[in-house]
Order: C-alpha cells, then structure tokens, then sequence
C-alpha cells in the first residue's frame, strides 16, 4: 500500500456478505438496519476494493462476530482476510472475534494476526451483549495489546436493532464510551477506537479520550454535518491527532461522508491528519 498516493483512509467499513451470499446479521436484524439506514446496496469485499480503489482511499474491513448473543454465525475472519490480501493496496483486514469466548479467543486473535496478516480488531458491545470493562473480556484485550493492533470499539446509539420489539434484544448502556475507561487504564497500551459521534454519550467520550493517551476516536457512522460541535471543536484542537476519518460504508458513502466533510468548520493544517495522517500511523501504515 503506498500511502503517499491515497486521498484519505477510512477506518470503520463493513464486510456485509460472504462469497456464498452469508449475511454479517441475522434476516430480522438486517431488515431493520435497511428500514432504519435506508436500503443501500451490500457488496462483496472485491466490490469494495473497486470502490475504493476508483476513489484512492484504502479502507479497515470488518464484520461483527456475535454468535453467543445472536446465534447467527459471523462472516469468518480468515475470508475477510484473504479477500483483503488480495486487494492488499486498498484494503486493510480487521477481525471481529466474540469476546465471550475466552481464553480460546484470545489463541484466535494471536492466529490471526500472525497467520492472516489481521491489522486490528472490532468489538460491538451493544450487540456481542457484554459490558467492555467485564473481565470476561480480559484475555482478549491483553492479546490485542501484545500484538500491538489496535481495538475499535462500536460507541453510542445503534441503528442495529432499531424498531424491533425490544431492540431484538440489544442493550444500548454496553455501548457508553465511558466503560472504556476502565480497559484503558488495566491496558494502558492498547490502542482503542471509539467509533462514531457516541450519541447520546458525546462528553463521556471526549473526555476518555483526551485523558488517556492511546484512546481515538472515528468520526463514522453520521453525516459530518450532524456532528456535535463539541466533538467539532475537540478535532480542531486537543484530540486533532486522535480523531480519524471513519464512513460506516456501506450505510454512509465516503462520497457523501468526504462532500460533507468539505463544509465542516476545520481548521486546514487538521485535515490531513483526520483524513489520513492519523490513521497511519495508527496503524503502522507508515515506516
């Protein structure tokens, strides 16, 4: 990947369906994300690297492993990865592994790094159904941090589950940033991610992030212009290294994401570092 030449990186992209037409989420579950998000296209990971690759963005891949809360199997890691492999030029692979299996997920997340080339890991508290700071959790993290890859953690509201009865059975209070907290004092060098404008927690995620040094937040999942100006003002200053370009593609476009961006009220010598400076070094994308 050679970084000089990108436009920008987006690091909060979802791996939808497998190449045997799997889906990442449950039929009722995605039918209530296309009501809530607008019905939008779900394409393979060849399809996306094309997309990116047009526009000169490279892109974190991932999908969300729930099983125990959902019982609906995951995408494997290991296809995301060797799709991404091949479009090793814009993609970048993540993994999502079930944080209540343990022990034997931490062996996982070590095999995959080391086997498959995995950049980082994604967590959905909302939607695994576990609270981050649980020490159920506790060999997970501590692998990542050997590892040295970086955690990006789901952060506020969920249009998952929106409309169902009873949210089909999602717990919105796993998802306040402020649990995080806890994991970034026990793993003081693990690089976390709070992923999105944390409605209705947008404070509580500013201030994790400002106090504990490895902790970023992605900018992913709502149009620019519907941002917080807390959040606003935080990027032009205090966190202008910590905050990342994120689109949630396929639900936001990059297009629509970078169109918006453009009218935000940030400052120029902090624009590259959104778009793209901060997020490789993040992820060692840069020697």
């Amino acid at each position: 990947m050679n970084v000089d030449d990108l436009v920008a990186i987006d690091v909060h992209t979802h791996a939808e369906v497998s190449k045997d037409g799997h889906g990442s989420l449950s039929p009722e579950l995605f039918d209530a994300s296309a009501k809530y998000f607008k019905a939008h296209p779900r394409p393979t990971i060849p399809e996306m690297a094309a997309y990116y690759r047009e526009r000169r963005i490279a892109a974190v891949v991932f999908t969300v492993d729930a099983e125990h809360a959902t019982g609906h199997p995951p995408i494997a890691n290991e296809e995301v990865a060797e799709s991404c492999a091949e479009h090793a030029d814009v993609l970048i692979p993540f993994a999502s592994i079930d944080p209540w299996r343990g022990r034997a997920g931490a062996r996982e997340a070590r095999r995959l790094v080391e086997r498959y080339g995995v950049r980082g890991f994604k967590f959905h508290p909302s939607v695994q159904r576990f609270a981050p700071d649980d020490h159920m959790a506790y060999p997970l993290y501590e692998a990542i941090e050997e590892l040295g890859v970086p955690a990006l953690f789901h952060t506020g509201q969920t249009g998952i589950g929106a409309g169902v009865p009873g949210g089909g059975g999602i717990r919105l209070k796993y998802s306040n940033p402020m649990l995080l907290d806890d994991v970034a004092v026990d793993f003081p060098e693990l690089r976390i991610v709070l992923a999105h404008p944390s409605f209705p927690w947008q404070d509580e995620a500013l201030a994790v992030a400002t106090h504990k040094p490895y902790v970023y937040i992605d900018l992913s999942g709502w149009s620019p212009k519907y941002f917080p100006p807390q959040l606003v003002r935080y990027a032009n200053s205090l966190l202008k290294d910590k905050v990342l370009f994120g689109s949630d593609y396929p639900v936001i476009t990059p297009d629509r994401w970078l169109a918006d961006f453009d009218k935000l009220d940030i400052k120029p010598e902090v624009r590259p570092g959104i778009l793209k400076d901060n997020a490789a070094r993040l992820l060692g994308l840069r020697g």
